[in-house]
């Protein structure tokens, strides 16, 4: 068996056409579905990056190895200490690890563990290529060694490719002459000028005033895109920037699975489409970035075509909901007969995903602000602690089926489902906790001063503070000054 697994940094699955979207952004990961099957409800269970990352490529929540943050101690793997053999546990039970045991050649394209400091994704690959631009790179940079890997390595059996693309991330720098294949196109029509003017009176970074960080400066780098939210308008321009990054690597796919076929062996390739997070792109007012535990920073697509799996199934859709982290574990699984031993040895949380689906899930949020939620039947329930420079209130509800874009909180509607609610997240995350060597992670990054991009002993703390007051913003940034991260009370 041959595996190719494409991970699209930032890509929500509601803008790709096999999951509803009206635009032509992803032909080919739509065809790739309707042969293989598109799974409706996977959510990374640690977000954003480097968290994701990690619980996806060693099989474990982010609760229980530490790894919610982007810096501090909660961004790295705690040593595994005096019970350490000649080999770490750790990376032994890794993906790349346990598909090397099962016979494959492992090879990552990929700058993410540089750019994060993260070399735990690379742990037991055979080869890994650093394209050397941090995330920078467009789709073309990342298919020219992974179409010299596969003129190398492609025709032989028995491989696993990881290709890291990142187009549909901040800044939206698609190359210019590939233009923007959605000009003129309607605006979504969940954006109101009344939700808009309510957005411009908040705050927060990446916010309708602050697109790009804290100021509206939009860098160079950004070919596409505005830098603040002050029309409708304004917000097409932001959404078509990121639509046309998703076009644009859906491009490239297109000319990886030409590889594939040149070398005659595309059809008896699996292949897996996913994503280490999605994205915001307004929703609670965080504008092309991934900084809450709710549907749109945790909700990725997933799409596997995989060769005497999925044929007999060619274009179903299963809507259990399930973990990045079982994606992990089926790969495994499938990919030879000691696959599912080899998952159950490593200890890994994850499970089948052509096992049923779980009642509910668990996410957390640890590099933006500090939040945890359950997402259940048409619900998700998001328990803020640290809101990172945002107007959140402790808790918020929201009712997917009639709510889809989480304009209106309904929590105070709902108070047993509140109330039943709270106490699941707290059991479950507690229970989590209880086998990380840091105790409960939370309590970690807390004590140091909050997430790494909105830490209050950081300065721009103080600096966007200023921003707040100079932009006629006085009183968030006195309530940041007087109580810190924490949120609005009650709902």
């Amino acid at each position: 068996m041959r595996i190719l697994y494409l991970d699209i940094d930032s890509l929500r699955p509601d803008h790709l056409g096999c999951y509803g979207y009206p635009r032509a952004t992803s032909p080919n990961i739509d065809a790739l579905a309707a042969q293989g099957m598109r799974f409706e409800n996977v959510y990374a269970s640690d977000v954003p990056c480097l968290p994701s990352r990690t619980a996806f490529f060693g099989g474990r929540f982010g609760t229980k190895t530490g790894v919610i943050n982007h810096g501090g101690r909660c961004a790295d793997l705690t040593p595994q200490g005096e019970t350490r053999d000649f080999r770490s546990r750790l990376v032994e039970s890794s993906l790349a690890s346990q598909l090397t045991r099962l016979g494959y050649r492992t090879a990552s394209v990929s700058p993410f563990p540089r750019r994060h400091s993260a070399y735990q994704i690379f742990w037991g690959f055979h080869e890994t290529i650093d394209t050397g631009r941090g995330g920078l790179e467009n789709a073309d940079e990342i298919f020219l060694p992974v179409a010299d890997w596969l003129h190398r390595n492609g025709a032989s059996d028995h491989w696993f490719l990881h290709v890291n693309m990142w187009d549909p991330h901040t800044p939206y720098d698609t190359p210019e002459s590939f233009g923007n294949p959605f000009a003129g196109e309607p605006p979504v029509p969940w954006l109101t000028p009344a939700i808009l003017e309510r957005q411009r009176a908040s705050c927060g970074p990446h916010s309708a005033r602050e697109v790009p960080h804290i100021t509206p400066d939009l860098p160079a780098s950004w070919r596409w895109g505005v830098g603040e939210i002050a029309s409708l308008d304004d917000a097409q321009v932001h959404w078509d920037g990121y639509d046309t990054g998703v076009r644009y690597s859906d491009h490239y796919i297109g000319k990886i699975l030409d590889e594939l076929d040149s070398l005659g062996v595309l059809e008896e390739t699996a292949v897996v489409v996913a994503a280490d997070h999605g994205e915001n792109l307004g929703e609670l007012n965080v504008w092309g970035d991934h900084q809450t535990a709710d549907e749109f920073t945790c909700h990725i697509p997933c799409v596997v075509r995989w060769p005497g799996v999925t044929d007999h199934r060619a274009g179903q859709a299963d809507s259990g909901l399930r973990y990045h982290l079982d994606l992990a574990a089926t790969i495994v699984e499938l990919a030879g007969p000691a696959g599912a031993d080899s998952v159950r040895d490593a200890g890994w949380d994850g499970r089948s995903l052509f096992e049923p689906g779980r009642d509910a899930l668990f996410l957390s949020q640890g590099a933006w602000s500090c939040q945890r939620s359950m997402r259940w039947d048409r619900w998700i329930l998001i328990h803020t602690v640290h809101t990172g420079l945002k107007e959140f209130p402790e808790t918020m509800l929201f009712d997917l089926d009639a709510d889809p874009h989480e304009t209106t909180n309904r929590a105070a509607e709902h108070p047993d489902l509140v109330r039943e609610g709270l106490g699941r997240i707290e059991s479950w995350f507690a229970d989590a906790a209880s086998v990380c060597p840091l105790g409960d992670p939370f309590d970690v990054v807390l004590a140091e001063g909050g997430p790494c991009h909105a830490n209050e002993k950081s300065p721009m703390w103080e600096e966007y503070c200023r921003r707040l007051e100079s932009s006629g913003r006085q009183g968030h940034s006195d309530w940041f000054r007087t109580h810190g991260g924490q949120p609005r009370s009650g709902w």
